[in-house]
């Protein structure tokens, strides 16, 4: 498990394995790869990436703080 921070702004990350993300504070919009939806994600909700996959994250305003749980 990894703990994060995620200040405003638009990132694109990569994954290995596959990861279940928590949303402890705060808030951001998710839009995972190949699908068309973005997704909004607050605190007390979560959401899967898939392994091997990409996806795109964004936070508006504040910060967003999660908990990274690493699946096999």
């Amino acid at each position: 498990k990894t703990l994060g921070l995620i200040y405003p702004g638009k990132f694109h990350f990569g994954t290995d394995k596959a990861e279940y993300m928590e949303i402890v504070a705060g808030s951001c919009s998710v839009k995972l790869d190949g699908q068309a939806a973005v997704n909004s994600y607050g605190a007390g909700e979560s959401f899967h990436v898939p392994a091997k996959s990409v996806f795109d994250i964004a936070v508006g305003s504040g910060i967003c703080e999660y908990i990274c749980s690493f699946l096999s």
